[in-house]
Formats: C-alpha cells, structure tokens, sequence
C-alpha cells in the first residue's frame, strides 16, 4: 500500500508542476512496407465523427458528464452551452474507438500535450491537439493534410499511438513514450496516466445501463 501511496503522490506532483510537457525527442522512423500500408488505409479512411455506443442512453450519459468535465477547464470557458465540447468529445470518442484505444486515455494526452488547444505547437514542431509532428504527413499521409484541424489530429494521433501499442504489445508505458520519443522514462507515461485518472477516469453507471 506505502508503494502504491507513492507512486499516486508522484502522479499528483507531476501534474501540479506541468500540465503541458513538451514533446520529446521524436524521430521519423523506418516503417516495413505492410506497416506503412496499414497506416496509410487507416489514415485515409474517413468517416463523420460518431459515438460509438451500443446503447444510446449511455452514449449520452458519457456525453454529459464528460463535457461536464471539460467545462472545468479553463480552454472552455467560453463554450457556455457546451457545443464546441460535445462536438470534440464525439470526434474523440470515435477515432479512439476506432483505433481500439479508451476515450480516457485519449483526453488525458490530449490534456498532457496540448491543453484542448487545437493550435498548440511544440518547440520541436509538433502540432495540434494530440501534438503531431508533421514527418508523419510524409510517412503515411499527405502535406496537404492539415494537423490543426481537429479531426485529422486526432485520426493521426490515434492511429500513432495504437501502432506503438502494437509495437510494445499492449504496455502502455512504453507505447506512450515512445509517442512523446521519451522511451523509458517515466514522467511523460506518468502525466498521461494522472490527467486520465484524475479528470477524465469513466466507470459505468449504477444499474448496468449499458445493458437495458
């Protein structure tokens, strides 16, 4: 327990000293051909936004409460009737979904990398909400694409960090730093996982309402 105890403390104290940390040494990778095709198809497959809910009851409870959330935020201030909010929320619910990722997880990068700004841009260039840094246009997408537009951000960060995963074989701390080309330390992996639990962390409603 003393262990444990510790290790929330550092998550808390991370997140107090820097909500936004800058993007780390990352580089444009060699990609095996079939890699880079996969990549390419996921980019290129676009859809309109949706949630992607068995039960839409639940869909909009999710919908609420996170928008409830978001609204804490200073970046919201000015969103008073929530449009903006659900509008990001439905497009991030659906890439992350789409890329077999949890929304959670995915609002507590986007909290770490960029604070909800959509034109955020790193010290070593990286961009937009999930901080993209644009040799992946070169790699599996196209220069045309534009990375502050929230919803190719978002298709791109996604498809990244499910390719990490993939990569790392599901250990989450790995595929993270490597995402913010920190691998093997643990400050970037730790912010992540402090923003996700601290503000964004979900668990089903009373009832199983996913289930009626």
């Amino acid at each position: 327990m003393k262990a444990v105890a510790r290790y929330l403390l550092v998550f808390a104290c991370a997140l107090a000293v820097s909500p936004l940390v800058q993007a780390g040494a990352q580089r444009e990778e060699t990609l095996a051909d079939n890699v880079r095709t996969a990549l390419q198809r996921s980019i290129a497959d676009r859809m309109e936004p949706k949630l992607v809910f068995d039960n839409p009851a639940l869909a909009e409870q999710w919908v609420a409460e996170m928008t409830v959330r978001l609204g804490r935020l200073p970046r919201f201030k000015d969103d008073t009737d929530g449009f903006v909010r659900r509008r990001l929320l439905t497009a991030i619910h659906y890439e992350a979904t789409r890329a077999g990722l949890d929304p959670q997880l995915v609002l507590g990068l986007i909290h770490v990398e960029s604070g909800f700004n959509r034109y955020a841009i790193s010290v070593v260039g990286a961009r937009g909400l999930m901080q993209v840094m644009p040799f992946w246009q070169r790699s599996i997408g196209s220069p045309e694409q534009n990375l502050f537009d929230v919803n190719t951000n978002l298709r791109y960060g996604c498809t990244i960090l499910r390719h990490y995963l993939d990569i790392e074989k599901g250990d989450l701390f790995r595929a993270l730093g490597r995402y913010n080309g920190s691998l093997g330390k643990a400050e970037y992996p730790n912010l992540v996982y402090a923003a996700w639990k601290r503000h964004f962390d979900w668990s089903p409603p009373p009832g199983n309402l996913a289930q009626r």
